[in-house]
Parts: C-alpha cells; structure tokens; sequence
C-alpha cells in the first residue's frame, strides 16, 4: 500500500483499497489517480481493457466529490450495458462510507426503473450512449451541472457507431467540467471529439502488456444456456479435489448459481458488490481455508483477490473482453503449478471466443462433457477407496456387535449393498442426473454480414471484395451474395470466414478511401 499512499489518497480511500485486497496500483491508476487529484487539466489515457482503469479514474473522481451537493455530479458513457453495470459495481465498492449514489442505465432494462431511480436523486451515473441520450429527451436526466465527464473505451464507442450520439450528450454538458476519455487505441476520429470538447488535455500512454497464460489448460464447452448448472456440477464431480472460482456476469446470476450447488450439497458460496465489508471478508476467508471450495463471483467483486492452489476457473459466462479472460484465468496455474480454465459457450457466443482467442492467442481447445456414467464411475471408485481407508485405520468395534447380528441372517454382499444403497443411493443412481444435450455450433452453414457502407460512401461490390480479401486472406470465390445498395451493404460468407471477418472489422482498422468497415451479422429475412 505504500505506493498508494505516495499517490496523495485520503486514509479513508486507502482503508477501502487496502480490504478490496489491492497492495500497488497498477501503471494506469499510478499514472492517472495524481494527475486527475492535483490537476485540472482533462485527461486522455490510452490503456487496454482489464489494466484497472476503472479504479483511475474512479478513485480520484470519488475523492473530489462533494456530498452536499443534489445534482449528478459525474456521468460516465460506456459502449456496453455488460461494461456499465460493472463500471458501476467497481465504483460502488470504492466508495467505501461515502453515500453517493451510483446507478447504470442501459438499454434493455426497465425504463420505469431508472425513472424510479433518477427521481429519487443520482450522483453518478453510469450508462450507454444511447439510454443516456434517450433519458435527456425525456428530461428525466440533467447533466447540464456535472463536474465530471468519462468516456470509456472509447474506441468501441466509435466502433459500434456511438460517435454522433456521444457528441450530442457533451453539447449538453457544461464547459467547466473536467473531461476524461480512455480509449485502447486513439484514431483520428477519437481525437477530433478530444479537440471539439476537450480543448486543454494531457495525454497518458500505457505500454499494451502480453495476454498469455502458459501454465493453465483451457477447454471450452459449446453448451445451452439452460444446461450450464448442469455442466457446471459434472466439471466439479469429476475431479478428486475441485477447488475454484465461477465466474458469472451479474450479481442475480452469482446469486442463483450458488444457491442451487448449496441446494446440491456443494461446499459454495457467493460473492458480489452488494456484500457488506464484513460478509466479504468471512466467506474469503472461509475459501483460503477451504471451508467452502466454490466461490461463485462477479470480476468486480473477485479484483485483488490472492487465493493460491486453485484448480480450476470456471468462465460461467464469457468475459467482457480479452484482458478480462486473462486475468481470470491467471488466477490458477501459480507458482509453477498447473491450472485449469474451463469456458461455458452457447452457440451464438463462438465468435466472441474466437476474438478472446486471436487476442490472447491462447490454445483453447473443445472438450467433450463426461457422461453420466463417467461421474457415477468417478463416485464409485471413491468411495470405494473412502471405505478402504476407513477399514484400514478407523476403530471398528463399536460397529461389530451390530454387524455380527445382521449376518446372522444376511450375506456379507447383501449387507455391504443395502449400506452403500442407503448411503450413496443419490450420487450412483442415474436417473438422479439430468442429460446435458450438445449445442453444436454449425461450421458448415453460412452467415449473412451487414456493412453500415454503400454506393454513396464510394463502396463497390469489386472494392469490398478486395478489401476483404486483403485484410482477412479470405479466397473472393467464397465471398457471396454481394449488395450494394445506396447506404448500406451485404455480403454472404460460410460461417468461419464471416467470423474472421466479424473478428478483424470489429475494431474499424480498415482506413482509407471507404472510411472505417464495420461488419456485423444481418438481421434474419432482412434484405433476403
């Protein structure tokens, strides 16, 4: 915490940071938090996803908040609802004592309960461009008096097209705040919203670190949604000594998915940013005891968090971002040992993989679920081997009188079966399992991509061609279907081409003389 403590933070500040379990910050945070406490000079820092920046700008924003005042004092875009909530859930753990309101607001949520929550009084607000635009029409969001503004990831913003409503959003707020903006990468039109509403700005660099974890083995597992739980169960009963983190998307989630291993008779429990300080720190430490050896958590809530020994990290749901994958799974595989990260998919979900794994390049290889029989094999032979134990070095005559009485009329085999059927009938039997069926992601089928580009961006069919074949190495012969129309376009591809496709144009790194490409999948019967 020395560090920390040399970045000028109050003692309240470094009292919340030192229980989150953070002992240095990293370059982002000391790079930014003293900038953006001493100075009042707006900030644009270029860092990848996953580096803390939440916790850079955050930290000093809270710090240099009034409690006294009734207006919302920051808002903060984002490109995601995923990104919003957990913007959101870090900021609310680092408030420590200090009674601001933080609230997200997204798209896909219900209105009436952010109106609810707005009325009854914000002083940060965290949402996407396009909610937070739709809030300041109705008038049911101010932001006319905010002494903070961040646009976060902001590359993605432009990526997804959030440019124009992000520029409508800063004509609203006033002149005096102070503006920071964090992006991976900063292109030119970045710096052209940096210029318009950021007229005296510091830039701040971090150097992009290496994503790779050589001493975990990754699998994925392509299932349904509604058959995680019980994936999740097979992936802990097949193993001798499961140890790990589960992570989910949402504090509902890590809820419900520690419930139903607790309703199983798995040693589980939860953890997420509505905890209290006290429940945080017994359910941690009654995991590095081992006490309970699942720990179901969100990422915000499971940052600074030093557990060694793990076996595995169960990625319930993907993670927003590569970097996030990486530090997931870097919690395993320590010292030396090797670790396992086991990734759920749905089906529409591979492209998403397909991204982490170019980014990282990580070798995640597919895995086949173990059958019923499998586990039931698994539980047999430990059993089998607890009772062995027990004959080899637990006193027994206490149970002998008992024993002898009931072979008197029994069989050795008859009596051995009907104790191993009154104790274990749950675990062997197996219509107590629930068949899990494959989601097959279909390679050989065909995907219809979207291009937001047409005739009038100066976009032809041999152009488009070309670029995809330059960018992506993809053979013109399996480029299909190609329609021009006069602001927009289509194109057909099988479906592991369109993933590359999908994969490359994400980030707009095609410059030029068509502007940024985005692709995107086609919505069904559209243009068909």
């Amino acid at each position: 915490m020395e560090i920390f403590k040399s970045l000028g933070l109050s003692a309240e500040m470094l009292k919340v940071l030192e229980k989150k379990g953070f002992e240095a910050p990293t370059p982002i945070q000391e790079k930014c938090i003293p900038a953006l406490l001493k100075g009042d000079r707006d900030i644009i820092a270029q860092a990848q996803t996953g580096t803390g920046k939440t916790a850079a700008f955050g930290i000093p924003i809270l710090e240099r908040m009034s409690e006294k005042l009734r207006n919302v004092q920051v808002l903060i875009l984002a490109p995601t609802r995923e990104l919003a909530i957990q913007v959101a859930e870090e900021i609310n753990s680092l408030k420590g004592k200090r009674k601001f309101n933080v609230v997200p607001i997204y798209g896909g949520q219900s209105i009436s309960l952010q109106l609810r929550q707005l009325r009854k009084g914000v002083d940060i607000v965290v949402g996407t461009p396009g909610r937070v635009l739709d809030h300041l029409k109705r008038g049911t969001l101010k932001i006319d008096k905010i002494s903070y503004m961040v646009l976060d990831e902001a590359d993605e913003m432009l990526n997804m097209g959030f440019l124009e409503e992000v520029g409508a959003i800063l004509k609203q707020t006033p002149e005096n705040k102070r503006t920071m903006l964090f992006s991976a990468t900063i292109p030119d039109e970045i710096l052209k919203i940096a210029k318009t509403y950021m007229p005296d700005y510091d830039v701040i660099k971090i150097k992009k670190a290496q994503m790779t974890v050589s001493t975990v083995d990754q699998i994925y597992f392509e299932v349904h949604k509604n058959d995680k739980f019980e994936t999740l169960c097979r992936i802990v009963d097949i193993e001798e000594e499961f140890y790990g983190l589960v992570f989910c998307k949402t504090k509902v989630d890590v809820d419900s998915v520690a419930h139903q291993l607790q309703e199983r008779g798995y040693d589980a429990d939860a953890l997420h940013g509505d905890m209290s300080q006290n429940s945080r720190e017994r359910i941690l430490s009654k995991f590095k005891k081992k006490t309970i050896t699942i720990l179901v958590a969100t990422d915000v809530a499971a940052r600074g968090l030093d557990v060694n020994d793990l076996t595995h990290v169960i990625n319930y749901a993907l993670p927003h971002d590569p970097e996030s994958y990486v530090h997931r799974i870097g919690r395993t595989g320590r010292a030396g040992k090797t670790g396992n990260a086991v990734t759920f998919i749905t089906p529409s979900e591979y492209r998403k993989l397909q991204v982490i794994t170019k980014r990282t390049k990580a070798d995640i290889k597919k895995a086949k679920l173990p059958k019923i029989q499998d586990i039931i094999k698994t539980k047999q032979l430990r059993i089998k081997t607890k009772l062995e134990n027990i004959i080899k070095t637990s006193p027994l005559e206490k149970y002998r009188e008992m024993s002898l009485d009931l072979l008197k009329d029994n069989s050795p085999e008859d009596i051995l079966a009907a104790l191993l059927q009154h104790s274990f009938q749950d675990d062997l039997d197996v219509n107590n399992y629930t068949e899990i069926e494959d989601a097959v992601v279909d390679m050989k089928g065909k995907t219809r991509l979207f291009v937001p580009r047409g005739k009038g961006d100066g976009l032809t069919t041999k152009k488009l061609i070309e670029i995809i074949n330059e960018k992506c190495k993809i053979s013109p012969e399996k480029i299909r279907d190609v329609l021009i129309l006069d602001k927009f376009s289509f194109i057909t591809l099988p479906f592991n081409e369109a993933e590359i496709v999908l994969s490359f144009f994400k980030r707009g790194k095609t410059r030029g003389k068509t502007q940024e490409l985005v692709f995107v999948k086609a919505k069904k019967d559209k243009n068909r």
